[in-house]
């Protein structure tokens, strides 16, 4: 009875490992992901359709065990081609439908690496003091800019696309160079469910 049981837990032990590396997309996910190529775009959810909303509306939730995942794999690939089609400097997984906080943004202040994939994201410090950042945007808002509130840097945590955590500051607030930290602070926004319209301010 003894050898039993010892047997059993050793199984449970093992499914519930192998359990921890499988896919981290749901079933729907899976198939939204698989929907096209890596070369396809998705289709950028819009305010003005009332279901699209209301998922833009909703805060996503972690991914784990997604390094060398096909499904995350192609999903990166997939929102490249998205961001690159809507000529755009971030996008957020949410926007195409699916609520996992990932997002892509593109480093202006580096040249050499343009497009940074972001998983799991965290600001954990920034300064007191706002700015008012002119015409922000957004893929899901065509047609219509604004100026936001953003902090003019901010410290942050995430993952990359290898799993590996990384930990940085990001400056850069003018239109006129580097606003590699307000694009973050968008991006991370829609994690959350906000928008930029959520945000509005006005230049002295």
């Amino acid at each position: 009875m003894k050898r039993l049981h010892l047997l059993l837990f050793f199984l449970v032990g093992l499914a519930c490992a192998s359990c921890g590396n499988k896919a981290v997309f749901s079933a729907a996910e899976h198939a939204l992901i698989n929907g096209g190529a890596a070369d396809v775009p998705f289709r950028v959810l819009q305010v003005t359709d009332p279901r699209d909303s209301l998922m833009l509306r909703t805060p996503s939730s972690d991914v784990t065990h997604f390094a060398g995942d096909p499904n995350f794999n192609l999903l990166i690939a997939r929102l490249k081609t998205t961001l690159a089609q809507e000529q755009g400097v971030g996008i957020a997984a949410p926007q195409v439908g699916i609520l996992r906080n990932i997002f892509l943004f593109m480093r202006l202040d580096l040249p050499d690496t343009p497009v940074v994939v972001v998983v799991n994201p965290s600001i954990v410090y920034h300064p007191a003091a706002t700015v008012c950042f002119e015409r922000d945007g957004c893929l899901s808002i065509p047609g219509l800019s604004g100026n936001s509130v953003r902090y003019p840097w901010v410290n942050v945590e995430y993952y990359n696309e290898n799993e590996t955590l990384v930990r940085e500051r990001l400056e850069g607030h003018s239109r006129a160079g580097n606003f590699s930290a307000v694009i973050f602070q968008h991006e991370y926004d829609h994690l959350q469910g906000t928008l930029f319209i959520d945000k509005l301010c006005e230049l002295p």
